[in-house]
């Protein structure tokens, strides 16, 4: 079988695989990316509003989050690259005693494991975000070391720095058929040619369920739709990002959440409550309208705010809400780090970072206990759900 060698394959350009190829450079691999889209970033991650927070109840997601904060914080000064960072924290307001208890039930083991988050009063947060309903509001959490991050200046940073070190990526190559010798991984097929390598990494995002079946194994993972938007630029007016997990009066959202990017864009989505799967990223008419009314409810003076434009993303789900980072054991050399449900520009530095040292040295970074909860052996149906998303 003709074809280049290569130490590793990544199957995703994404906001996942960017990371991961990025790592294993480092360490001094020969690294292929193979992406179907004609450049970086072109599914999930250009989807993403830029939100970098650790601020979630799932240790992992904690831990991972952590890692990736002090990459997004810290890249411009190692490399001399903007990814349009602004650390402005996340804020949680609560206006009912329901979500009260929830956030403040979360705050001991979200500290545990050394997220800088704690409850503020009504006063604070009114100073945090100016113009925020002041009726019923009872306080929230704020964890100050959250922040905000272009997804597109960073797929093409993370695309720089990778391949001037030596990573070679292939544009428009979807993937047709893993190739399997011995046991093992041994080839990666695309429409456009063979590649072999005795590393293969999974970071399709969306398409993860899809090209595991090309080595016979069942992924559960599966796309749902969410719709975001952004506005014209504005002058700053509040720096953290801005969750309201209320479910939303109209009985279609779960919570919403936006924040002010670099260049004073408001950018936002919310969560539906009945999940609309599959992969149409088709603009809906009802989207606008209740978003408007939440943000408006929440903070009046955006009544005027421009939106530019609004568009519609993917959200690769797991049954239980949680990532998946390991190894297939019925195939040596094949790796997965899929299931994002929507949070893979998050993480997905700490994702690269773990990844990395799971694969060329069979221990993450972040500790073991903690790493074996998001393994792609557990049980995905014991109720397990993280309570913020």
């Amino acid at each position: 079988m003709k074809g280049r060698a290569y130490d590793a394959i990544v199957i995703g350009a994404g906001s996942v695989g960017l990371p991961i190829a990025y790592y294993l450079t480092l360490e001094g691999l020969d690294v292929l990316v193979l992406e179907s889209n004609p450049s970086v970033g072109q599914g999930e991650n250009k989807a993403a509003i830029g939100g970098v927070r650790a601020t979630h109840s799932d240790p992992a997601k904690i831990t991972l989050c952590l890692q990736s904060l002090e990459f997004y914080s810290t890249f411009e000064e190692r490399s001399g690259i903007d990814l349009g960072w602004v650390p402005g924290g996340y804020a949680f307001p609560v206006y009912r005693e329901a979500e009260e208890n929830i956030l403040k039930g979360l705050l001991s083991i979200q500290k545990s494991h050394g997220l800088d988050i704690d409850w503020y009063g009504p006063d604070d947060i009114k100073k945090l975000v100016p113009g925020i309903n002041e009726r019923d509001l009872r306080g929230g959490t704020f964890s100050p070391g959250d922040g905000q991050v272009s997804p597109l200046k960073y797929a093409a940073a993370l695309w720089k720095v990778s391949k001037d070190r030596g990573c070679e990526y292939r544009f428009n190559e979807p993937v047709t058929a893993l190739v399997k010798k011995g046991g093992r991984i041994a080839a990666v097929k695309t429409t456009k040619g063979t590649y072999h390598a005795n590393i293969v990494v999974n970071a399709a995002g969306s398409a993860a369920k899809e090209i595991g079946a090309m080595a016979g194994i069942e992924i559960p993972v599966a796309p749902d739709c969410h719709e975001a938007g952004i506005s014209a630029p504005m002058e700053r007016f509040f720096d953290p990002l801005i969750v309201d997990i209320r479910p939303g009066p109209e009985g279609k959202t779960k919570n919403f959440y936006f924040g002010q990017n670099d260049r004073g864009q408001v950018i936002f989505c919310y969560t539906p409550i009945v999940p609309i799967w599959g992969t149409n990223r088709e603009n809906t008419s009802e989207f606008m309208p209740v978003l408007a009314r939440r943000m408006i409810e929440l903070i009046p003076r955006l009544r005027n705010m421009l939106i530019r434009r609004t568009w519609r993303g993917l959200y690769p789900m797991t049954p239980d809400g949680i990532i998946i980072l390991d190894r297939v054991r019925e195939t040596d050399g094949l790796y997965l780090a899929v299931g994002m449900c929507g949070q893979g520009f998050m993480l997905g530095p700490g994702v690269g970072l773990n990844m990395a040292n799971f694969i060329l040295r069979g221990e993450p970074v972040i500790p073991r206990e903690v790493w074996d909860s998001i393994s792609f052996y557990r049980d995905f149906h014991a109720g397990r759900k993280e309570a913020l998303k």
